[in-house]
């Protein structure tokens, strides 16, 4: 069948997530045959670079070979039982690698990033009324933070277009300035605005620390603020703030986790420890549905008890999936055989050079780059730069998408130098055409 085939059915059918409906009679969706490395092939068999890792989640390639073996060896096995009352081999080795790798000792499972961040909100609160201060009931993050698109994670999101329309059914939580340094006087440095926006986040927990829980925040890139970046002075010290006011940091590396920023997580540049870490989309290489929720010990003891009413009686059915541990048990395989860490820095390094004739634009603003994570702003004023961005870029065979005026790349960990030329090359020519 051919493109236009499936579109008509994928019209009458399917709704899509985080798009209005209407629009795609104009714009239709992209019909995905299959993909090859870090390329989509459509039903005609047209190709296109996936510069966004199919939303943030594939880190090495379409129909990457090691990881196709691993999922076709556990389905031999066991495809799927439960985790209350049962357990298996792939998600104690998954959990015991990630406990190696985070220092944190107890995995939760579930199957997205939204449900993560509800597990480590509600393991927060649990834990405080469990250690006698039901008080604590309140969480704080950023401006301009993004954690999911549930009631508990979108309490804590500040995306006006998703959150606004649901308010009446959210619990109210604080928001305090970004660290993002786009917001930084014009001769205030990146580390000078973090300790500025950092004195706020101290007001707040002086003052309120006995009715709060947690912050959570996203660290080093606020991902659907526009990719905003900062300095990883202000994790170091909000660890300390924690600290102090006995408020728990919960980490949500979602986007961020599994080497996007530099480094195998986030925090590690800010050599600081979370009291949760909340992964998912790289965490299967984007095979499979799974997230994961990472705890201290401290955590885990406040659970620990005779009374069932004292557990975490959260879950999914799909928890701790075999074939999802599996497929992240060979991305970790990846990771630890290719070397994949310095080999990126090699790459980010590279694409940055042949990203220098859009830096230097004069319609970018704001370029700015973080380990795999490249973005700029375009000064511009059409109120549908990133829908006409998208589809001329779709026609030169890149696949990107725009978040408003911020042109954003995370390639998959398997870009190549040819590949990256040619993200660099068809971005220049749409600029030139602004």
């Amino acid at each position: 069948m051919s493109n236009a085939d499936w579109l008509s059915r994928s019209h009458t059918a399917v709704w899509h997530p985080c798009t209005q409906m209407k629009h795609l009679e104009q714009i239709p969706p992209l019909p995905v045959a299959r993909g090859e490395g870090a390329w989509l092939i459509d039903y005609d068999g047209r190709r296109y670079l996936d510069a966004t890792s199919s939303w943030w989640v594939n880190l090495f390639g379409h129909a990457n070979p090691r990881i196709n073996a691993a999922i076709v060896d556990q389905l031999g096995r066991i495809e799927h039982v439960m985790l209350a009352g049962c357990t298996h081999a792939p998600v104690v080795e998954l959990s015991e690698r990630l406990a190696r790798l985070s220092g944190l000792s107890h995995a939760f499972y579930a199957s997205d990033g939204a449900s993560a961040t509800e597990i480590a909100l509600k393991m927060s609160f649990h834990f405080w009324r469990n250690r006698g201060r039901p008080h604590k009931t309140g969480f704080v993050s950023l401006q301009n933070g993004y954690h999911g698109e549930t009631l508990g994670a979108l309490s804590v999101t500040d995306v006006p277009l998703f959150k606004d329309v649901y308010a009446p059914l959210l619990r109210l939580s604080h928001q305090v300035i970004s660290p993002d340094w786009r917001q930084a006087d014009p001769d205030e440095s990146a580390e000078a605005y973090a300790w500025r926006a950092i004195a706020q986040m101290e007001d707040f927990l002086a003052e309120c620390a006995d009715t709060t829980a947690a912050v959570i925040v996203e660290p080093l890139v606020q991902g659907a603020a526009g990719m905003a970046m900062y300095h990883p002075i202000y994790l170091t010290r909000l660890r300390e703030l924690c600290d102090k006011y006995q408020v728990h940091l919960i980490a949500d590396e979602i986007a961020v986790g599994f080497g996007r920023t530099g480094t195998f997580f986030a925090c590690e540049q800010a050599d600081i420890r979370p009291d949760f870490l909340c992964l998912s989309k790289g965490i299967t290489g984007g095979y499979l549905p799974l997230s994961c929720v990472l705890a201290s010990d401290e955590i885990y003891a406040a659970f620990y008890a005779d009374s069932t009413a004292r557990g975490f009686l959260h879950s999914h059915s799909y928890t701790g999936n075999p074939l999802a541990c599996r497929a992240a048990l060979a991305v970790l395989d990846i990771f630890d055989q290719d070397d994949v860490i310095a080999a990126n820095r090699a790459k980010a390094v590279r694409f940055t050079e042949l990203l220098g004739s859009v830096a230097a634009h004069p319609h970018v603003r704001h370029f700015r780059h973080t380990g795999m994570i490249w973005a700029f702003d375009v000064k511009q004023s059409s109120p549908h730069f990133a829908r006409d961005f998208h589809q001329q870029a779709l026609a030169q065979g890149l696949f990107i998408r725009p978040i408003g005026n911020t042109v954003y790349f995370m390639p998959p960990y398997v870009i190549e130098e040819a590949e990256m030329r040619l993200m660099a090359d068809v971005t220049l020519n749409l600029l030139q055409t602004l």
